[in-house]
Formats: C-alpha cells, sequence, structure tokens
C-alpha cells in the first residue's frame, strides 16, 4: 500500500488523537498532559523515545533496516491563551485556551507519519527523528529542545529537517504550499519609554509631553521603513500598545509604545534596530524629551533551502498528483521558532490548508482566531506526506 492509502486506513484514529488533544489544550513549555497522549499514541512502535529535562517535549527515533543518514520531522504540540468560540463535540474543556493554531492537527500527523514509517521499518534507509515539541508560541520551545539534543537524537545530524503547519484560512483544504529562501519573518520587539514632564493639560507650554512627542515617533517610523528598506526585502513596524497618562487634563511624566519589527534578512535585521533608535532619539532631542529604548530578539527568519524545497514539490507531486502543492509567491509575516532548526539543518516548512469546505479560505477566521476551525481530512494528507520527505530523503541520500 502506498503512504496515501495506509495513512487514509488510520484516518478515524488520527482524528480521534487530535480531537482528544483539542479538548485539553495546554500552555507554553510544560505540556504533561499532551505529553502523555502523544506517549500512549506511540507506545508499541519500534522507537527509541526520550523525554525533554526542562521541557514537556517527545523525541523518537526510528531506527530504519538499512543503513543511512538521519531524517527530522517536526510537530508543535502547544496551544493558545484564546478563549474558544466554536459550537463543537470536542471544543477546549480549559477556559480561556484553545488549540487556535492547529498544533493539535500537527502533533496527530507526525504520530500518524511514525506509525507509517515504522511499518517500514526494514524498507527505512537511515534513522527517522519525530520532534514533539512544546512551547512554540512564543517560549522557543524548538531552541530548548535544540539544547537538549534533539538534533543528535539518531547519533549523527540530520541531512534534512521538515516542518509543517496547516492553516485554517488562505488555501483551500488539502493544499500544501511552500518556497525556496525566506518562507516567514523574524520577530523582533521593540520598547520605548518617552521620559517628559508633566502638567496641567491646559498648560502645556510648561510641560514637555510625552505623548505628543511618541506619537510623533509611531508615525515616524512608518515613514522611515518606506525611505530607508527596499520594498522587495520587506519591514513591518506595527506598534501593538501606547500607553501614557491618567486623566484628560493631565500632562504625564512619560509614555510608552511596544512594536513588533518583522524582517527577512539579517541584514535588515541588524540596520532597522539601528534607525528605530535613531529615529525615536531624535524626535525626543527635537522635543526636549528623553528615551530609553530595549530591543527583544525574537526568532529569527524561517529560510528553505532551495534543494529541500524543490524536495518538497516533486514528492508532493508524486504522492498526491499535480495541483496539490503550489509555490508561494511570497514569504509569511508570521513567524515560526523552526527557524532555529533550519538555522543548523537544510530543509523546509510548509504550509498545509486545512480550512473546511463549507467556508471560503479568502474570509474564514484565521489562525489564532476564537473562530478558528481547521478540516480533519486534512490529518491523513499531512501524515503521508511527513511519511514520504523522510522516507524518500532517506532513499534519494
Amino acid at each position: 500500500m502506498s503512504f496515501t492509502e495506509s495513512a487514509l486506513d488510520m484516518r478515524d484514529e488520527l482524528i480521534q488523537l487530535r480531537h482528544s488533544l483539542h479538548t485539553t489544550p495546554e500552555l507554553g513549555l510544560h505540556l504533561p498532559r499532551t505529553q502523555e497522549k502523544v506517549l500512549a499514541a506511540l507506545d508499541g512502535l519500534p522507537l527509541e523515545i526520550t523525554t525533554g529535562k526542562t521541557l514537556s517535549s517527545v523525541t523518537a527515533v526510528l531506527r530504519g533496516g538499512r543503513p543511512g543518514p538521519a531524517v527530522l520531522l517536526r510537530g508543535d504540540m502547544d496551544a493558545l491563551p484564546v478563549a474558544e468560540r466554536n459550537d463543537l463535540p470536542y471544543i477546549s474543556q480549559t477556559p480561556g485556551q484553545m488549540h487556535a493554531c492547529g498544533h493539535d492537527l500537527h502533533t496527530a500527523m507526525l504520530v500518524g507519519a511514525a506509525r507509517l514509517l515504522s511499518a517500514r521499518r526494514e524498507d527505512v534507509a537511515g534513522d527517522v527523528i519525530f520532534m514533539f515539541q512544546p512551547g512554540e508560541e512564543g517560549h522557543d520551545g524548538a531552541k530548548h529542545m535544540i539544547g537538549e539534543g534533539v538534533l543528535d537524537a539518531a547519533g549523527t545530524r540530520p541531512v534534512a529537517a521538515y516542518g509543517m503547519h496547516v492553516v485554517s484560512a488562505m488555501l483551500p483544504p488539502g493544499l500544501f504550499a511552500s518556497r525556496p529562501g525566506p518562507m516567514m519573518a523574524a520577530a523582533d520587539v521593540f520598547c520605548v519609554t518617552v521620559k517628559g514632564s508633566g502638567g496641567h493639560g491646559s498648560s502645556p507650554h510648561r510641560a514637555k509631553d510625552p505623548i505628543a512627542a511618541g506619537c510623533e515617533m509611531v508615525t515616524a517610523l512608518q515613514t522611515m521603513v518606506t525611505r530607508t528598506f527596499d520594498v522587495f526585502d520587506p519591514v513591518v513596524i506595527t506598534v501593538g500598545t501606547f500607553h501614557g497618562g491618567s486623566a484628560d487634563n493631565v500632562i504625564p511624566d512619560e509614555a510608552r509604545f511596544e512594536a513588533t519589527v518583522r524582517t527577512f534578512s539579517k541584514e535588515h535585521r541588524v540596520l532597522v534596530k539601528r534607525r528605530l533608535v535613531e529615529v525615536v532619539e531624535g524626535i525626543a532631542a527635537a522635543h526636549g524629551l528623553r528615551v530609553e529604548t530595549s530591543f527583544g530578539m525574537g526568532y529569527p527568519v524561517t529560510v528553505n533551502d532551495q534543494g529541500e524545497a524543490g524536495f518538497v514539490s516533486a514528492t508532493a507531486d508524486e504522492l498526491f498528483g499535480p495541483g496539490r502543492y503550489f509555490v508561494a509567491p511570497q514569504p509569511v509575516m508570521g513567524s515560526e521558532d523552526f527557524s532555529y532548526v533550519l538555522e543548523e539543518v537544510p530543509g523546509a516548512f510548509v504550509f498545509l490548508g486545512a480550512c473546511p469546505p463549507d467556508r471560503d479560505p479568502a474570509t474564514a477566521p484565521y489562525n489564532h482566531s476564537p473562530d478558528a476551525l481547521f478540516d480533519d481530512s486534512v490529518l491523513s494528507d499531512g501524515a503521508a506526506l511527513y511519511a514520504s520527505l523522510a522516507y524518500e530523503r532517506l532513499s534519494g541520500s
């Protein structure tokens, strides 16, 4: 049987696992119930399993029946602090927490891949590392697992690594999408505190207003982007918080704002940090104020290896036929900590459309929405592609 046929045979089991994970979402690096369910789902397979020391990770290694290198497959497992609004029989039972980004599907698909490859163990020409990762949503889970040795779990570094992510909108169900080069942005945080001198709202000339200067900084940052950076190597700055003041007739001593900074190249990531500080310090000086700034480095750019991206395309075409793989014309402004893996190992990150067929992908609620819905029908296809990428990559090594 082909991987697609075998995956279809286990579809009901994968759906059951996904629903079980969906009802009990967990946040961050510590996912004890999720880890327990993954271990139970892998029980009985010919895998070398280790769990994390400082996080609830699961690393499973399949030793193939034929000699060869190693390949890594990754699925993230954590949820989001979002209160689910869907009407489902398997709705989240944890108040204020939800698998709004589809990581429950990733986990179930990776379990499916482990079962598919275990069934063909004697034909696998090398080793497969299954990386079940907590803490993708802002907790550096991949970085923690790398620190604990996931890349060396098979004894040798993987020759390739693959990750997958479902989307509840943008793509129709069952369509895979990726591209060579930058796939997702680096995401950093820029924080600014504008230090002024408070006073009465009726006499602003007797004070040094940090709010007026802060507002000028927010708009100036947007102009700086368009006049400093090439639109074909984009930079996006969005100010998400702005706080200052306590009453309508009081000029406060200080105001504070925070921005997310998205870039796609190392050069622009360095340059934007310097230019942000120059702009806010210049405006502050013009107003006779001071600023305190900080820059928090988040996930780096997710960069797909050109050869591995082409391999994903060819594998998807061979597995599902033409029309199921789409070369994305541009990268996505979201960020991913699989980027840490791709800094160490050549590989590719792939999107999979999971929009329910009764919704329009152009208007459906997107990942992270309390109304996001993901179609279970893609589970078998995701598991089959995971397994095929590892099997074919090792066979061709």
